[in-house]
């Protein structure tokens, strides 16, 4: 059956869904923990603003596991009346649960690998639900085609493996009705856990690729929810992630996480630099954790491999050995040194790479010829879908018999190639008599192979049956997710054959003494970074990126893909026009002062003077002798004197404040206590250094000021080159009275006593002085620099500047973090207020020949 709101996903993804399934009479599933209430479908009830809709009923933390497959095995029962279901032991998933607390209950929620017929579902999901705490999603198979075969295997596996669709027989083209069903499909996962979710109690781990835009779903419904995200596969560079017509959508999907996990550094760095050239977000690095900041909210990103199960895999050693098959390869292969290749059949293992290595090797090292074999298993691929495999197959037969043919002779054969389905035992066998194991993909997620072999070579423990020194050798490829934990491997370069049949000859020539002390090395990591250890990683670093969840304002904005939570400060609200209008009225001595760009001119604007309006505002504003109006910018004075020279009364601080002037009718002011800027020629050739090796930067030569922008830039390397720069300015002006600071695309170097942040306490000083002081302050600003203004501000009445009467408004412009306790959304809003300002006293205009000395001290 399809759900009601299965056809009702326009605002996800655009086109028209096709009809999937059949329609039939279905119960929905009742929540497992109870909530008053009954479920609404997802697209019927609005977003929660603030967390979960009603109390939770649980007092201990429960996490739920949502991945494509449930970790079961199903299959009709003989009488063809009834399922059999069991725990699938090679399941990662199952093991995830011996990392969390003892006192944490685990529910599973995901699709079975067997078409449940509609009359049975019920039935089968309350049998899963009451024996394995699992929660299955029913996918029609019409849906799973597109979503599973289509989409993520013809689609997002080839391009997260750096297979790009060149031609149509080459990579599947994207085809928008495969997105469709990909949406679709995690819409449906999403209503799963919607039914059974306690969303103040419980955290969500979600993984891998096949659901990666389920956290908008959930985030949606739910704004605080707890939730995790972690990609098995690899993720490109962002110049291949960037070829994705959807990247946008997914992107955004993930970032509605809290935590996102990628099993090394090179995976995490492309998703971060997709994020800087498609968002614009720069990652922090703070006590060893990364995180970016989107919307108020931090989303954590881990850099944690994977582990394996140790228990598992000792528990099948000794039954391999009660079996006796290790004594029997033991018997078969004596005399022989065995290399051994672990690979499921796809396109990205290399194993005709590896085939042809062993030719290479046996030609120039003709000694190892008819001692040293190559045992090559191919695992059945692991599900349907992705690129046909035929002209693979052909070809590593093809390699196999022309080895076998040039260097076999009786009694031995250099390849033994094993092509059909392999229990976990005999496979632990072949680990155990192997001298190497050989990894030759040319891109895989993580590749467990190498931990499972160093496991098995170090033994049953507690054992008689192999006293003797443990030893293993690895030649890995670079291109695998396990490789950087492995120091102690031969790491090579697949597609270099020779390189790689050196590097073979070197791991099985290797001394004695040097093969166990890699082997110890390794086995000290992989023993202890086992699965439970990932897994409670990964849920304390869950629980560190969720734990300001509580603490903070969260609203949802936007629509479709677009929609995100802002997460702010709850003393941070948006400014209210009515309020500040009836203080404003209320007030005898104003105080206004107004960032330029981004705040009354738009950031983005082409056209870099102010408009008619802007003007006309000023004037009514700066007109009343109640207000002394100002302008604060880090333009030069000439710019802003020609902009604004229809303001007559209007005061202007140019250069973060370095100069200022309170109306037309006076010279301007240097607050500057240097007027030496000999730091120019010493910081100048830097920055030209810089310019001539970054293209699309620029430096602007201001009188106080120098400013390196990258705005043209490349996003990556400007944002390099201008840390760089800061680190190299630093250290040449160490001893000069100035700051070098950066900002949004600049670096800029400036006098010390300068800055938007002086200017206003200076503007607040002057007008107490004179007997002025302000007892209404309206500050608004739109960048890093005005956040010294409101500093100032929020600090200005505990230092007796301002009045403890004073109302005062510091307003950012835009939804983010600030120390400002108001916003308003962008500068039209900005515009609408000075204008309801303006008009709340209509005051008439001053002649031309009245003393405008009032205005300034």
């Amino acid at each position: 059956m399809q759900s009601r709101s299965y056809t009702n996903l326009l605002e996800l993804a655009s086109g028209n869904f096709p009809v999937m399934g059949r329609e039939r009479d279905k119960r929905k599933m009742p929540r497992i923990m109870t909530l008053p209430g009954s479920i609404n479908e997802f697209d019927d009830e609005p977003a929660s603003s603030v967390a979960s809709d009603n109390a939770s009923s649980l007092s201990v933390d429960r996490i739920i596991i949502v991945a494509n497959q449930l970790p079961l095995k199903a299959k009709r029962r003989p009488d063809n009346k009834s399922w059999s279901f069991t725990w699938d032991d090679d399941s990662l998933l199952l093991r995830l649960k011996d990392g969390f607390p003892d006192d944490m209950d685990v529910l599973y929620v995901g699709s079975l690998n067997v078409d449940v017929d509609g009359i049975e579902q019920d039935d089968v999901a309350q049998l899963l639900l009451e024996r394995f705490s699992c929660v299955p999603t029913f996918l029609p198979p019409s849906l799973i085609e597109k979503f599973y075969t289509g989409f993520c295997k013809k689609q997002l596996w080839p391009l997260f493996h750096y297979m790009l669709p060149i031609s149509a027989d080459h990579g599947g083209r994207f085809d928008r009705s495969m997105w469709e069903a990909y949406v679709s499909a995690n819409k449906l996962f999403s209503q799963k856990v919607i039914e059974v979710i306690n969303p103040e109690d419980d955290f969500v781990w979600i993984h891998d690729y096949h659901l990666m835009v389920l956290p908008t779903f959930l985030r949606r419904r739910f704004n605080r929810l707890r939730m995790g995200f972690f990609i098995h596969s690899p993720f490109p560079s962002s110049e291949i992630y960037r070829t994705l017509p959807v990247r946008e959508e997914i992107l955004k999907a993930l970032l509605n996480s809290d935590l996102i996990g990628f099993h090394t550094f090179d995976y995490a760095r492309h998703f971060l630099s997709c994020c800087s050239r498609m968002f614009g977000l720069e990652y922090q690095s703070k006590r060893g954790y990364i995180g970016l900041d989107y919307y108020g909210r931090t989303v954590g990103i881990k850099i944690m491999p994977v582990g394996i199960h140790m228990g598992q895999i000792e528990f099948v050693m000794k039954l391999a050995d009660k079996e006796s098959r290790t004594k029997e390869l033991k018997q078969q292969f004596e005399g022989k040194t065995v290399l051994l290749g672990v690979d499921d059949m796809d396109i990205f293992k290399g194993i005709n790479l590896k085939l042809l290595a062993m030719e290479q090797m046996l030609k120039l090292h003709p000694s190892w010829q008819g001692t040293v074999v190559l045992v090559q298993i191919a695992n059945p691929a692991r599900g349907k879908g992705g690129i046909d495999l035929e002209e693979i197959q052909a070809e590593i037969q093809e390699s196999c018999k022309r080895i076998n043919e040039e260097f076999g002779k009786p009694g031995y054969q250099p390849i033994i190639y094993i092509d059909k389905p392999m229990s976990v035992n005999e496979r632990v066998a072949y680990y155990s008599i192997a001298e190497c194991v050989v990894v030759t993909a040319v891109r895989d997620g993580m590749n467990l192979t190498p931990y499972e072999y160093i496991v098995c070579r170090e033994g049953i423990p507690n054992s008689d049956s192999d006293s003797g020194p443990k030893k293993s050798m690895l030649v890995v490829s670079e291109f695998v997710g396990c490789s950087p934990s492995l120091s102690g491997a031969i790491r090579i370069n697949p597609w270099n054959v020779e390189a790689t049949a050196e590097a073979m000859n070197e791991a099985i020539s290797m001394g004695e003494p040097e093969k166990q002390m890699r082997h110890e090395k390794h086995y000290r990591y992989v023993s202890t970074h086992d699965v439970a250890y990932w897994s409670r990683s990964f849920l304390q670093d869950m629980e560190r990126s969720c734990a300001d969840h509580f603490r903070k304002r969260c609203w949802g904005i936007g629509l479709g893909f677009g929609f995100r939570v802002v997460s702010l400060d709850p003393n941070f609200r948006k400014l209210s026009i009515d309020d500040i209008v009836s203080d404003y009225l209320k007030a005898k001595r104003r105080a206004i002062l107004l960032d330029y760009d981004g705040t009354v001119m738009p950031q983005n604007s082409i056209i870099k003077t102010p408009s008619r309006e802007v003007i006309s505002l000023l004037n009514r504003l700066s007109g009343d002798l109640n207000n002394t109006v100002f302008i604060v910018s880090g333009r030069g004075r000439e710019s802003l004197s020609r902009a604004f020279s229809p303001c007559r009364k209007l005061g202007i601080a140019a250069e973060h404040g370095y100069f200022i002037r309170w109306c037309q009718d006076v010279e301007w002011e240097t607050c500057g206590q240097s007027s030496d800027f000999g730091w120019m020629d010493m910081a100048k050739p830097v920055m030209k250094l810089y310019t001539e090796s970054t293209d699309g930067s620029s430096i602007e030569t201001k009188e106080s000021a120098l400013v390196w922008q990258y705005r043209d830039a490349d996003p990556g390397f400007g944002f390099a080159q201008a840390k760089e720069m800061l680190d190299h300015l630093e250290s040449v002006l160490a001893n000069e009275p100035v700051a070098v600071k950066s900002g949004q695309y600049i670096v800029e170097v400036k006098p010390q006593a300068s800055s938007k942040g002086l200017v206003a306490e200076k503007i607040f000083t002057s007008m107490a002085e004179n007997g002025k002081q302000a007892d209404f302050v309206l500050c608004v600003g739109d960048d890093r620099s005005d956040e010294d203004m409101f500093e100032i501000i929020g600090n200005a009445i505990s230092r007796n500047i301002i009045s403890v009467n004073t109302v005062v408004f510091a307003c950012t412009v835009g939804q983010k973090p600030s120390k400002a306790k108001y916003y308003l959304d962008d500068t039209n809003e900005v515009i609408l207020m000075l204008q309801s300002l303006a008009e709340a006293i209509d005051s008439p205009a001053l002649s031309e020949d009245e003393n405008y000395g009032s205005h300034y001290p």
